[in-house]
């Protein structure tokens, strides 16, 4: 595994932030769209496995496969832009604004929700044979998450929206790690390994990943778990998004930038301009 210090990639990290803040509309959806998607079927899986055996810590180890396939691909996470495009802004890369980072904030959440909820439809049509039976035992499991990850919090009141949100916070600390862990080796197997580990802890941990959540909740109530949307948004997505936004960016991103940037080989930047 060829290992990059961080003095060395934290660079490669804000070229990355640039070069989304920078892409046309039609290309962000796309790999949004792809990346709900894969990470949706990589969590569906996982329930599956974790149904199944009984084992959580099986489930939640073969669940970064889905992530590494869409980092590998090129596609991006709600939760990996948090990270990158604002350090474009901070390092006062031209034409980087952050109105250009909450552009593409808005269509990487668009992207995202649709892929995780295309995928949340199949899981459900394949849970029931069309709509046809009452869900099997992976539907009722996904039936009863929704019901445990939404209405869960809302019992404890504040209490549980102080959870919910430091659950997410500390969710995207380990995802973010995971989008850095691409850049810390020049070969897959390194990429694939640094990514891997964090992904897996934060699955295993039942941490509030907001893009997994888009495929958890829209499948659950499919298969009529007992909640409404609006308390999928104000007890699960809003709290799990402004968490992920926090741990990613506070924990991952700042310290690597401010600890290495200075350090870091000075190179032009590679930005990827193209016409929204």
């Amino acid at each position: 595994m060829a290992y990059l210090v961080p003095s060395e990639f934290v660079t490669k990290m804000v070229d990355a932030g640039e070069s989304k803040i920078f892409m046309s509309t039609k290309d962000t959806v796309i790999r949004a769209y792809m990346a709900g998607a894969i990470l949706a079927l990589a969590a569906f899986m996982a329930v599956t496995i974790i149904t199944q055996t009984g084992m959580p810590i099986v489930g939640a180890s073969f669940f970064p496969v889905g992530f590494c396939m869409l980092y590998l691909l090129g596609f991006d996470l709600l939760t990996g832009v948090f990270v990158l495009c604002p350090l474009a802004v901070i390092d006062r890369r031209p034409g980087c604004t952050w109105g250009g980072v909450a552009r593409n904030w808005m269509l990487v959440f668009l992207g995202n929700f649709a892929g995780a909820v295309t995928v949340a439809f199949f899981a459900a049509v394949i849970c029931t044979f069309g709509f046809s039976t009452e869900p099997d035992k992976v539907g009722q499991t996904l039936g009863n998450i929704g019901v445990a990850r939404t209405l869960g919090y809302e019992k404890y009141g504040a209490a549980g929206m102080a959870t919910l949100f430091i659950r997410g916070m500390l969710c995207n600390w380990m995802v973010s790690t995971g989008v850095v862990g691409a850049m810390i080796s020049t070969n897959v197997t390194g990429k694939v390994i640094a990514m891997w580990m964090p992904i897996m802890l934060f699955f295993f941990m039942v941490f509030e990943h907001s893009i997994v959540n888009m495929f958890l909740f829209p499948s659950a109530l499919m298969l009529g778990g007992k909640f409404s949307i609006l308390d999928y948004f104000i007890w699960n997505e809003i709290p799990t998004v402004l968490g992920n936004l926090v741990g990613g960016l506070a924990f991952t991103g700042l310290t690597l930038y401010a600890t290495h940037i200075k350090t870091s080989p000075k190179r032009e930047p590679a930005r990827v301009r193209a016409v929204a």
